[in-house]
């Protein structure tokens, strides 16, 4: 894939704004940056969002990790990643406050400023927004990303919205993990698969009265018994889990080969608390 120039100009600005990057929301919304805008940008990311039913795009394995955690929160409604602030505001508060702010020393194009994650949640019955900004701790050493900061800040306080820094302190990694495991098989391949899967449930309730079977004996079995690929029924655990139809202990290490189908619960409804997540 071609990768485009990574200067600064007001005429690509305006070509962001004419695509439409930074509005709409859900499956409509665009980022204002993309992982195909620039020619080299470390752990980028590209994955398809459970709640939006979009591609989202990220900079560094810290963005991917803190997002598979709102993926998984019940309350997190809209998911909205390297969201654009309005420059001549953030120009205004670097003013007043004597910061300088950020500038394409090749074209002197003030950079719009991103933040990672603008969320919409619902909170007692109520759709509220929250800003975060996903960052190393190490960099909050930073003087300069100190001041960046302090501009993110203060443009979020002036719209009431809650902003927070997320560092890796915050992301607790089993869980993290767990759901990276579980994140990609939200959604069945074919209508085949559908089918199978119900199988598959249905079964594997009426297994959990046996105290010994452990899940991955099981799945082998479901997989040798329906002439299928190895691993097959394994992903359709992993679907009904992500579908939160199967309970887990998501912030325990897992490990597929100690799990027993009578530790399972089954429900309509599962989830975890997004104060936990949101900083």
């Amino acid at each position: 894939m071609a990768k485009r120039k990574s200067s600064w100009t007001k005429e690509k600005i305006t070509r962001y704004l004419n695509e439409g990057r930074g509005q709409g929301e859900l499956s409509e919304y665009i980022p204002w940056l993309k992982v195909q805008d620039f020619s080299s940008r470390g752990n980028v990311t590209r994955l398809q969002g459970w709640k939006t039913n979009r591609k989202h795009e990220f900079f560094s394995n810290l963005e991917r990790n803190y997002f598979f955690l709102l993926e998984w929160a019940d309350e997190i409604l809209d998911i909205r990643e390297q969201f654009p602030l309005d420059w001549e505001v953030t120009s205004k508060i670097a003013e007043e406050k004597g910061i300088p702010h950020s500038i394409d020393e090749t074209t002197g194009t003030l950079i719009p400023m991103t933040t990672d994650f603008l969320l919409t949640i619902m909170k007692n019955g109520s759709r509220i927004y929250l800003a975060r900004t996903i960052k190393p701790s190490i960099e909050l050493e930073n003087p300069r990303v100190i001041e960046k900061f302090e501009i993110e800040r203060d443009y979020w306080e002036r719209k009431g919205v809650s902003w927070a820094i997320i560092t890796e302190k915050e992301l607790p990694t089993d869980m993290v993990n767990n759901i990276q495991w579980l994140h990609k098989f939200f959604k069945h391949e074919s209508d085949e698969d559908k089918l199978l899967s119900l199988e598959f449930f249905e079964k594997l309730k009426q297994t959990e009265y046996k105290a010994d079977y452990k899940i991955n004996d099981f799945c082998n079995k479901f997989d040798e018994d329906y002439n299928l690929e190895i691993g097959t029924a394994l992903s359709y655990f992993k679907y009904f889990t992500a579908r939160k139809k199967i309970s887990l202990n998501m912030s325990g290490k897992f490990d597929i080969r100690k799990f027993k189908v009578s530790e399972l619960i089954f429900t309509e409804k599962g989830g975890d608390n997004i104060d936990s997540i949101s900083g």
